[in-house]
């Protein structure tokens, strides 16, 4: 791996600072989760020991059908929220002007994420060339061995 640049441990930094990731939450739940567009969502879990509900920011990796939308664990299989989900696949998302719809999460294949990602590049080139180095820098992985998660609503 390439030593990340400035930016990108900047960017790392960022990623690993808690009040930075749960800020968009805030604005989720009190209604202005559209201001955000379709490029992100919030994920409602339940917490596999505690029975609480639980929430996460995640970036939409792809949106292949209306009612099916791919994230990715950013920090592997041990993010908490992808231990829950994985214990409990029963979620609500919030996304655009959506609001905390039931939705089944399934953790993709090998193949399937590669595929995802591939389209992702296609559709995002940009954002994938700054975020690529950023999220490899706070994760110290390298992003296409990511776990990603189908979420469909219904």
């Amino acid at each position: 791996m390439v030593s990340p640049s400035r930016t990108e441990r900047f960017g790392a930094r960022a990623l690993r600072t808690r009040w930075v990731v749960r800020a968009p939450i805030i604005l989720y739940r009190v209604g202005l989760g559209s201001l955000f567009g379709s490029r992100l969502l919030m994920l409602e879990h339940t917490g596999r020991r505690t029975g609480v509900r639980r929430y996460v920011t995640l970036e939409v990796v792809d949106h292949p059908e209306s009612a099916t939308y791919v994230v990715v664990s950013g920090f592997g299989v041990g993010a908490q929220w992808y231990r829950n989900i994985t214990a409990n696949p029963h979620v609500r998302i919030s996304t655009g002007f959506r609001r905390k719809v039931a939705a089944i999460a399934t953790p993709m294949t090998t193949d399937e994420s590669a595929l995802a990602l591939e389209r992702y590049i296609d559709h995002h080139p940009k954002a994938w060339t700054r975020l690529r180095g950023t999220i490899e820098a706070a994760t110290g992985t390298p992003v296409n061995t990511l776990p990603m998660v189908r979420l469909v609503i219904g």
